[in-house]
């Protein structure tokens, strides 16, 4: 099975190519591509490229939604968006797996059922809309696949950093704030580990580490916290 110029011109997937050839190609699953050579390469390609595409269209439209939502919360929202279940469901909702091309042992197998098969073949139509029509048309194509699943304002609860909610509360008691301190790092150059010092005016000291200076302080914080309500 292959799809004629035609047949592609009919298959909108809510976006309109300008490039059939990038069609064909973000429907061409690998399988296909190694049975039939001379017939164009696989999405492979297209979908490590829409991969990025929608993470960051994704994050940009999160970051603006959710104005008073912490990095916590978008990351969690992100999550609840980005995956395999979430894409595999557009996917099917779009039909793209209807048009897939794919080889005879996977469609045997059932490759067009698979999850992780629909989620990549989404991330490559996005790739292949990206290179078509540009970001600004990528994002807008993104955003509306996902508009019946952003999560509601109302569901939106901002809650305090630890940070924040340790200087609140030793300004309260003690009319100061806490420090903190880098004490330095360890581990691979790619890897890092952050070693931050904790002092509370009350003389108090914390140690803690993490992947970020941000998460270190983060952590330290969290145990000043538990300290200072359990006294």
């Amino acid at each position: 099975m292959t799809l004629t110029r035609d047949e592609l011109s009919k298959k909108n997937f809510n976006y309109t190519f300008g490039d059939l050839c990038l069609l064909h190609e973000a429907l061409t699953h690998s399988s296909f591509a190694n049975e039939s050579a001379g017939r164009g390469q696989s999405n492979e390609r297209l979908e490590f490229l829409g991969d990025a595409v929608l993470e960051l269209c994704i994050t940009e439209e999160l970051f603006a939604r959710y104005p008073d939502a912490n990095e916590g919360q978008l990351t969690t929202f992100r999550a609840m968006l980005v995956n395999e279940a979430v894409l595999a469901d557009l996917t099917r909702k779009l039909r793209i797996d209807q048009a897939l091309l794919l080889g005879r042992g996977e469609e045997n197998q059932g490759g067009r059922h698979r999850q992780a098969l629909l989620s990549d073949a989404f991330e490559a139509l996005l790739g292949a809309v990206f290179l078509d029509g540009g970001y600004a048309t990528a994002k807008e194509w993104v955003v509306e696949q996902f508009a019946d699943l952003w999560p509601k304002q109302v569901e939106v609860t901002v809650e305090k950093d630890h940070k924040t909610k340790l200087q609140e509360l030793t300004q309260q008691n003690f009319r100061d704030r806490p420090s903190y301190v880098l004490e330095g790092s360890s581990g691979p150059e790619h890897e890092r580990t952050f070693h931050v010092l904790l002092k509370l005016p009350s003389g108090d000291e914390f140690r803690s580490s993490g992947s970020s200076v941000k998460k270190a302080e983060q952590n330290a914080a969290k145990q000043a916290l538990m300290f200072l309500k359990n006294s």
